[in-house]
């Protein structure tokens, strides 16, 4: 009988989790360092501008959109291993020629050759390998954990970083996290004994055209979008706002993102599970949308004062966090079943276009109609966001699943509809060549020992 209740996580499953959810903080540390110090330690570098600095802020993301998916693909051909490597080697070297620039553009081009190192598709894919199926989802956490916190570390080291060692010092640092991130993959995670092809961690080309006609998947894609580029945007304007209007120095700017980021942590959890338990995840959504727009147009209107903007930052990352959060866990339960890998690789790709466009489009706002332009630019955008997330239909509460199945079962070609009819399971979906059963159910509704029961009944080949 197929096992479907979890035990403990073996002693290589937690190797593979913990090493490379540590590889996902070393990078994510390097990319986000950056974002509070870019705009006021970047316009000392030869030829900045606003609109340069905007730039640099969000030109990974344009190289890291358009090759994230290829690598993923690549790893599944050539190993896991070789392609993380090769990320690794290639985000170390933009931070290293980052480092070593004395003009915005020799930065800009660091930050370019850095997103050129998108590894998180063959990362998930390694962990995939890894781990168990009763683990994957517990595996999958601590690694969006893991990004979290090095978000929220990255906002307080990088202007202490910064105040010590100057912007060169931080790409050189930035260059050794990639390099230790590299040797924990060297000699801390364990090697797969094989490649799983996996639908709920990688992109699969049957499922891409469906993700892109689903109107509420195509809503959160245009959320996380619309999220990262206030995100940069914000950052091209609000260390300025610090400096300018609230004669805050720049190298004590670490204090404020720090309490933002913390009170921002604790604020978002009553609401999240009041979202869960309530059943409520649009509501959530949507107030959190109406926040972040408010705090723009408070930015616009009262950002002229340190406590003002203190206020206004720390209520911002509050949304920010709880809608960061979310969205993740949105397109897990709308994604039909063995659709979630390719609904994420396509919700990623977003989120780094976003970044691009923010950075760019907060630049040139900057340069050309001055702090009021960012922050109305940013509210625009949320009000956009708020009329399409309007019309989103409730998301159905539901877990996905993924279950191996033995020969029998995976020839069946009755079993997808039969455990479809089960109470609490909402989709189903028999993938032959994975010999995998992907579904979508209701924890508060599932019956298990009914679906062991329908996987084991499946008639003999």
């Amino acid at each position: 009988m197929h096992e479907l209740h979890s035990d403990r996580m073996s002693g290589a499953e937690t190797r593979a989790a913990s090493g490379l959810a540590l590889v996902f903080a070393f990078r994510m540390l390097g990319m986000f360092m950056v974002l509070p110090v870019l705009a006021t330690y970047g316009m000392d570098l030869a030829g900045a501008t606003p609109a340069l600095i905007g730039l640099a802020i969000g030109a990974y993301g344009l190289t890291q959109a358009v090759l994230q998916i290829p690598f993923g693909v690549i790893s599944d051909r050539i190993g896991r291993r070789p392609v993380i490597y090769v990320g690794l080697l290639i985000f170390a070297a933009g931070a290293v020629l980052a480092a070593q620039a004395d003009s915005i553009w020799g930065v800009i081009a660091g930050r370019v050759l850095q997103g050129a190192g998108a590894i998180s598709a063959a990362v998930m894919a390694l962990l995939s390998d890894l781990t168990r199926e009763q683990h994957r989802t517990k595996a999958m956490a601590m690694i969006g954990m893991s990004i979290g916190v090095s978000f929220a570390v990255a906002m307080v080291v990088g202007p202490l970083l910064t105040r010590a060692f100057g912007l060169h010092g931080l790409f050189w640092a930035t260059a050794g996290m990639a390099l230790l991130g590299l040797l924990v993959v060297a000699a801390f995670v364990p090697r797969a004994a094989s490649h799983l092809q996996h639908r709920e961690s990688g992109v699969a080309r049957q499922a891409l055209l469906p993700t892109l006609r689903h109107p509420d998947l195509l809503r959160l894609d245009l959320g996380i979008f619309v999220l990262h580029a206030i995100l940069m945007a914000s950052f091209v304007a609000l260390p300025l706002s610090l400096v300018q209007e609230a004669g805050l120095p720049k190298e004590q700017h670490w204090w404020v993102y720090l309490t933002a980021l913390l009170v921002g942590f604790f604020g978002m959890v009553p609401f999240i599970i009041y979202g869960e338990k309530k059943r409520q995840m649009k509501r959530v959504l949507l107030g959190a949308v109406s926040v972040l727009l408010l705090c723009e147009l408070f930015f616009w209107r009262f950002g002229n004062s340190l406590d003002a903007l203190v206020i206004g930052t720390v209520v911002f990352f509050t949304a920010f966090n709880l809608l960061e959060a979310s969205l993740p866990s949105l397109i897990s339960k709308v994604s039909p079943a063995g659709g979630k890998g390719t609904a994420m690789g396509v919700y990623s790709t977003s989120q780094f276009l976003g970044a691009a466009l923010g950075g760019i489009l907060g630049g040139w706002l900057m340069q050309h109609g001055g702090l009021d332009s960012v922050f109305l630019g940013c509210a625009a955008l949320c009000a956009l966001w708020l009329v399409f997330a309007v019309t989103m239909r409730e998301p159905p509460y539901v877990t996905s699943l993924r279950l191996p199945l033995p020969p029998a079962a995976a020839q069946d070609g009755g079993l997808a509809g039969r455990i479809s009819q089960l109470p609490g399971v909402t989709d189903a979906m028999v993938v032959a060549e994975e010999a995998a059963l992907y579904i979508k159910v209701d924890s508060e509704q599932l019956d298990r020992t009914s679906i062991e029961r329908e996987i084991n009944a499946a008639p003999a080949c």
